[in-house]
């Protein structure tokens, strides 16, 4: 059923949560995993702050590159075949871009689970791409938020 799970990581451990599961669906399903990192480096620059940009942006994508490649080796030891991207811009639209054209079967992210008042100040970004996906969406929340 599914044949690529894309897996949107923020390098939080609160993010990495929804791995156990698509671990469990990757290996019953013979799935593909591509793992998203997202850099907002560019996002965050201003330009009234006297220091390189580009080195600030740079740097940013590295270890984008490096966390995401740490988390698809601990996958690729159960056998799951991963692979890992980074990209910038904003989070939930970039998240949509990328299944858009990579034709992924399903995006699998964990959420805050955020209601009312907090979640109309703080966004979601779990619910804009719910709301925004051409595809099915597995949300978890972890744990220790329940």
């Amino acid at each position: 059923m599914y044949k690529k799970i894309l897996v949107p990581l923020d390098g939080s451990t609160w993010s990495e949560a929804v791995l156990p599961h698509v671990r469990v669906l990757a290996k019953e399903q013979s799935a593909e995993v591509d793992l998203l990192r997202i850099s907002t480096a560019a996002l965050h620059v201003y330009s009234e702050v006297p220091f390189n940009y580009a080195e600030l942006i740079e740097r940013d994508i590295t270890d984008c590159k490096r966390y995401v490649e740490t988390i698809a080796e601990d996958l690729r030891k159960d056998g799951i075949t991963v692979a890992t991207s980074v990209t910038d811009g904003y989070v939930a639209e970039a998240i949509l871009d990328f299944a858009e054209q990579n034709k992924v079967d399903l995006i699998a992210m964990s959420t805050h689970g955020r209601s009312g008042m907090r979640r109309m100040l703080l966004g979601s970004t779990a619910d804009r791409v719910v709301h925004g996906a051409k595809t099915p969406v597995l949300l978890v929340r972890p744990e220790e938020a329940k």
